[in-house]
């Protein structure tokens, strides 16, 4: 269960002193033209080197889905199939959410990062309603990892805001329900821990396997903290905010991801002015340098000023970025490539 520990600096310190999947061919006809971009823009660099992405389509058509209650769809979570069981639905499953009651758990399967996904025929797969273990008002915000050692996924999301949950599969699609991993109890003060994403990093001291990012409502404002554990079940976090908005001029963040480069770790997360942003937390987590903007939405469709909780995959060498795209109720799943 949860448990609030240390503050993660001076706990850091003193310990010291003592993925992925990966390319995608566009559901909606003619997207492979859509791409957009300002007109004459060269493919720089971001901060800390990482690429500029630009939008290249969607996976699916939205208003084609059988399972779509509130035409507002999340947290696209993107995995890599082929290497981990035999006989999968595609190559890469493709995992995501309608946000507001009842939500629901999704899965869409393609074979290549370009494309096109198809709608898993019987979602969701994980519903508000899963007796006898919890019944609420919606379940979002699906984030999945493979454990090698046991040959099982996790799965990691969130019902109510306050609630993260955990269950585990041998498929990546049939689920048993483990249990609560995070609740508002694990920092002091906060109304709402959600929007989670778990990675395998190891942070010097701790003993740990996995760390975990998300979204944590303390004083009225969306910071972003952090947790570890060595076996992806049982946590331990830091009641310290990670990452703060004030230095990037935001009020509010959320959609945490980690990523790896330079020989350290930074997290990406979106903002309340619709881009994404970047800082550097360095290996230990013990860092908080903020970098700047890490990606900024179309103005138009799909993203209409709002681009939000970024996964990561590569295939081919060409790196892609699966996010949400659009303003809250009618926000949809958009795909970025490296440019």
């Amino acid at each position: 269960m949860s448990e609030p520990l240390l503050d993660r600096r001076g706990l850091l310190r003193a310990a010291v002193g003592a993925g992925v999947a990966g390319g995608l061919g566009l559901a909606l006809p003619g997207a492979a033209t859509a791409a957009i971009a300002p007109a004459g823009t060269a493919a720089a660099l971001g901060p800390a080197g990482f690429p500029t992405y630009q939008y290249i389509g969607t996976p699916f058509d939205k208003a084609s889905l059988r399972y779509n209650p509130t035409n507002e769809l999340i947290f696209p979570c993107i995995r890599g199939m082929y290497d981990k069981i035999a006989s999968p639905l595609g190559r890469y499953y493709l995992y995501y959410a309608p946000h507001d009651r009842p939500g629901g758990i999704c899965l869409a399967y393609g074979n290549s990062l370009g494309g096109p996904f198809t709608e898993y025929p019987n979602n969701p797969i994980i519903s508000n309603v899963w007796s006898p273990h919890y019944s609420v008002s919606h379940v979002s915000s699906p984030h999945i990892i493979w454990n090698a050692a046991n040959r099982q996924f996790y799965m990691y999301f969130h019902g109510e805001n306050n609630t993260t949950r955990m269950a585990w599969s041998t498929n990546g699609v049939n689920f048993t329900y483990h249990g609560t991993v995070l609740t508002t109890a694990a920092i002091p003060g906060s109304t709402e821990t959600s929007y989670a994403r778990v990675f395998e990093h190891a942070v010097p001291g701790l003993g740990n396997k996995y760390v975990m990012v998300f979204m944590g409502v303390t004083g009225g404002s969306r910071k972003i903290f952090w947790g570890w554990s060595s076996n992806g079940k049982d946590w331990q976090f830091d009641p310290t905010p990670l990452v703060s908005p004030g230095p990037d001029s935001q009020s509010d963040l959320s959609g945490p991801s980690l990523l790896k480069r330079n020989g350290t770790a930074y997290v990406v997360y979106h903002g309340n002015s619709g881009n994404m942003f970047l800082t550097e937390v360095g290996n230990a987590f013990d860092r908080e340098v903020h970098l700047g903007v890490f990606h900024r939405p179309l103005t138009g469709a799909p993203d209409n000023r709002r681009s939000a909780a970024p996964s990561f995959g590569t295939d081919g060498g060409v790196e892609y970025m699966f996010y949400e795209a659009g303003q809250r109720s009618g926000s949809t799943i958009a795909v970025a490539r490296a440019v």
